[in-house]
């Protein structure tokens, strides 16, 4: 006869303390060991009053877990931050839960890590200067973590409120950059410009970028909100984390597809593909790689910080 545990362990509270490096190498690990990020499960987008409530699950065979988050738009006037949330990181054969994780930091790790990836495979390998959109969490995680993927030696900071952009430079110097503030026409001697706003409109002319630049956008997953304009699209070869993920959510690509950028979705070639080296990588024109988030980076990132515990 079986006796059932009638008070299971809780969850325990599991640091997100991974360095940017380690969190970047979780998430291709996933992809060598096979995993085909156009089968997981979409992210649930349900409004609330205070903005929306996003729903995340993906499961391996060894970990299943599920990121909780919220979007509060007016948060940041409190003085609070505008994504919150709670990860739950559950055993994968009996679904008992293991650890809770910060969802904001999670969030703020997991991005930039996934941004690393591509830009390891697509920045030219002296990539010196990075032009940086948005000062919030994400511009510093980016920082860190393309500071790790290339030698980066210069920064401009493009923001619309000097006193954070400042503060960001700062940060940069602190590090050994040399950083400055600047407007969207720094994207002209970019060797890399990385957007993580929450600009619903083009911040830049695409045109002014050069060949030899790659450009991600994180800000957006909304089919109508976007940080590039048709003119990059056009010019470049698109990179996604999934392109049924990226013809659902990604404003950055489905405007443009309807201005007539391009006309074969299956053109986009996906971050598996890309880590897997089943993809060219152009030089003769700028690599653009837009990421909206997905439930299986997520996952990665937390088994690695519940590992490294």
């Amino acid at each position: 006869m079986t006796t059932l545990d009638p008070t299971p362990p809780l969850p325990r509270h599991v640091p997100v303390a991974l360095p940017p490096t380690a969190a970047a190498d979780a998430i291709e690990r996933v992809l060598l060991d096979g995993l085909d990020p156009e089968t997981v499960p979409a992210r649930s987008i349900v409004p609330v009053p205070a903005g929306e409530l996003l729903l995340m699950p993906a499961a391996g065979a060894d970990h299943v877990g599920v990121k909780i988050a919220g979007v509060a738009p007016a948060n940041p006037a409190r003085g609070l931050p505008r994504i919150t949330g709670t990860y739950l990181l559950l055993d994968g054969p009996t679904l008992r839960p293991l650890a809770l994780l910060d969802g904001e930091a999670l969030t703020s790790l997991r991005t930039p890590a996934v941004s690393a990836v591509a830009v390891r495979r697509l920045a030219v390998p002296d990539a010196a200067h990075l032009v940086l959109f948005g000062t919030g969490p994400q511009a510093y995680g980016h920082l860190d973590a393309l500071l790790a993927a290339r030698p980066l030696t210069r920064l401009t900071v493009v923001a619309r409120r000097p006193e954070p952009a400042e503060a960001l430079a700062a940060y940069a110097r602190s590090l050994g950059l040399t950083a400055t503030l600047g407007t969207p026409d720094a994207v002209v001697d970019a060797d890399l410009v990385v957007c993580c706003t929450t600009a619903r409109t083009p911040l830049f002319d695409g045109d002014l970028v050069p060949d030899r630049a790659t450009v991600v956008a994180v800000g957006s997953h909304e089919p109508t909100a976007r940080e590039v304009d048709t003119a990059l699209v056009r010019r470049s070869a698109v990179y996604v984390e999934a392109r049924t993920t990226a013809h659902r959510e990604a404003g950055d690509l489905l405007i443009p597809l309807a201005e007539g950028a391009f006309a074969d979705r299956a053109a986009q070639t996906n971050l598996a593909e890309l880590v897997r080296d089943k993809a060219a990588v152009p030089t003769d024109r700028p690599r653009f790689f837009k990421s909206v988030g997905m439930s299986w980076e997520d996952l990665a990132v937390a088994v690695a910080a519940y590992r490294s515990a």
